[in-house]
């Protein structure tokens, strides 16, 4: 069948000629005459072969594309880009690793899109490569993507983004764009951006708790400067110039060691669960009691910190999934600085 063919316009009806060429495309592709990929006449052609003014066309084929229902390539014409109507949102949620926290940031923007949208989950483990092969990979194949930016280079440390990594963001269309987590500077308007500020973060909250720091002597950060899963440098930054600041003794240690040398009066901030979990225990052994002669901040809110009284500094989780939800349900694009709090709980 000629493409052609597909297009019916009644010209005794009264419904506008942009939307009678909308629901023909619409009801081929349900009924399957018209299939993903497929190639559908231009706007030279269906305007010549009904008789229509080239606006009307443009029209309809614009309001298509915004739906993500067709898409033009450029010097080729127009395509069936979306052959699964229920589907009000086709997403690829990218992240760097597959832990607790961005599971919690995963499921919040599930359950807020609802069961008309497809979100596909793929995790790069940090790696460049691997982020850009799959960008390339999935080129066009969704309507929206969100994007988690950390990576890791040869010396297993957190790094910026390089040109080629910054090339792969730039090549999705900044309309389909949603950044989390960090603020990439180079990125249009159009792109939504939804992101945490490592280094003030933690200065910050370190200052909304000080009358609880205040009783001890020093503050140790356990930040693993090595590993498989880097984390931000301005974590550091931003600790070091609040001890600075206040003038507190304070040290750096890239994890908690068998048999510490825990001195009473000492508070330490712990970012991962593993250097959490041995800390508690050597606390206990030597019979310490937390709170009072050791302090322990955990860096991310878990459900379980929560119910063992763990003071934490975190970022809210569930909003950041719940507001680029609400970007592609509302068709809009912004840039928003995620909530980060100090919540006090036993543990300081």
């Amino acid at each position: 069948m000629n493409a052609l063919d597909n297009i019916q316009i009644d010209n005794s009806s009264r419904i506008p000629k942009y939307k009678q060429v909308m629901d023909s495309i619409l009801r081929n592709i349900n009924n399957g005459s018209l299939l993903l990929g497929e190639k559908i006449p231009s706007i030279n052609e269906l305007s010549e072969e009904h008789l229509l003014s080239r606006d009307t066309v443009e029209k309809a084929y614009s309001l298509l594309k915004k739906q993500h229902i067709i898409e033009s390539v450029k010097g080729k014409g127009y395509y069936i880009a979306k052959t699964d109507l229920s589907i009000k949102a086709n997403v690829l949620f990218l992240i760097n690793k597959l832990s607790t926290y961005k599971m919690r940031i995963f499921n919040a923007f599930v359950n807020k899109l609802g069961a008309n949208a497809k979100v596909d989950l793929d995790i790069y483990h940090c790696e460049p490569l691997v982020f850009s092969k799959i960008l390339e990979e999935k080129k066009n194949m969704y309507d929206h993507y969100v994007i988690m930016p950390h990576f890791k280079n040869e010396h297993m440390q957190h790094m910026g983004c390089t040109d080629d990594i910054l090339k792969a963001i730039l090549s999705i269309p900044n309309g389909k764009l949603i950044v989390l987590d960090r603020n990439l500077k180079s990125l249009s308007r159009e792109a939504g951006r939804i992101y945490q500020d490592f280094t003030e973060d933690i200065y910050n909250a370190l200052t909304q708790g000080i009358q609880k720091l205040s009783k001890y002597d020093k503050i140790v950060l356990v930040y693993p400067n090595k590993a498989v899963y880097p984390y931000p440098k301005g974590i550091v930054t931003g600790f070091k110039r609040f001890c600075i600041q206040h003038n507190w003794d304070y040290e750096v240690l890239d994890e908690i060691y068998d048999s510490m040398e825990l001195q009473p009066k000492d508070l330490y901030i712990i970012i991962e669960e593993n250097d959490l979990v041995n800390l508690v225990k050597q606390v206990r052994d030597k019979k310490y009691t937390l709170g009072e002669d050791i302090g322990i901040i955990s860096y991310n809110d878990t459900p379980l910190k929560e119910l063992l009284g763990i003071t934490v500094m975190t970022t809210d989780f569930k909003k950041m999934g719940e507001q680029a939800a609400s970007m592609i349900l509302d068709n809009r694009r912004s840039e928003i600085k995620n909530e980060f709090n100090f919540i006090d709980r036993h543990s300081v």
